[in-house]
């Protein structure tokens, strides 16, 4: 037993000399995961559409490694060439996480073309997009890297009025298996983190418009309560972590137990 508890050992999850790109950096999970990141010794890319909301993560993560990519990730030409010129200005990109996301309720009746597209494009299209880009051989590190998509535990269970949430996830879940295989030969690993409910800013907004009795069992559907952005970010991190090398195509659910019932 002896070492164990050897706070001199070097953490299992580090990232010293890695740079991780976030998406969705400027709150949220995106927000919570930079912050994970940076306690780990990541040097960070984030990328947002706030450039506000990014300066206000840069001055929470606990790095000097930083850089702000403000994109707007509909504009899917724009991509490559943007993390391409931040590369070559700061060094090769190790990770990428793709937590940048949104979401229509809407019932079937209800659903719209625009709003369906809005999400495939965001949640699924970029991410791929954004994948790409980092993965190229001038791009990341040339000794492998990690990709983790920041998905739902709506891409396996189905939910009224999220047929097009749960569609962009689920399509999201499938083609990071097949990145998985494609780039396991270059040492590129490829992953899913899936979340339950999570308090965000967003989800207490839609709580308040909630009954007491609606919010009880939204809550009760959950045995260890709602998560919170540091629950997905410690995932996030450990999904990434370089020392994590024969974890691939796996997608983890964090859910407190929701698809177990």
């Amino acid at each position: 037993m002896e070492g164990i508890f050897d706070m001199t050992k070097k953490p299992f999850v580090d990232f010293q000399g890695k740079k991780v790109l976030v998406s969705g950096a400027s709150s949220g999970f995106g927000r919570a995961i930079c912050i994970e990141l940076s306690r780990r010794g990541a040097g960070l890319i984030l990328l947002g559409r706030n450039e506000a909301q990014l300066r206000i993560t840069a001055e929470q993560v606990e790095s000097d490694d930083v850089h702000l990519l403000k994109l707007d990730l509909t504009a899917f030409s724009e991509i490559y060439p943007h993390i391409k010129a931040i590369s070559e200005a700061n060094g090769r990109i190790y990770g990428f996480c793709h937590s940048a996301g949104v979401v229509e309720t809407r019932p079937m009746n209800a659903i719209r073309i625009e709003g369906l597209r809005q999400m495939l494009d965001v949640n699924y299209l970029a991410g791929i997009e954004l994948a790409r880009a980092v993965c190229r051989r001038d791009v990341m590190t040339e000794d492998g890297g990690s990709i983790l998509f920041i998905s739902s535990v709506y891409s396996h269970a189905g939910a009224a009025g999220q047929t097009g949430y749960c569609g962009s996830k689920g399509a999201l879940n499938a083609a990071a298996r097949a990145m998985a295989i494609e780039l396991a030969r270059r040492r590129i690993r490829v992953n899913t983190l899936s979340p339950g409910l999570v308090r965000t800013t967003m989800t207490d907004e839609a709580f308040s418009k909630l009954s007491v009795e609606q919010r009880q069992k939204i809550e009760d559907a959950h045995p260890l309560g709602i998560g919170t952005p540091e629950d997905v970010a410690r995932a996030a991190a450990f999904m990434l972590a370089p020392q994590n090398r024969w974890i691939t195509g796996a997608d983890l659910v964090l859910d407190g137990g929701y698809l177990a019932q």
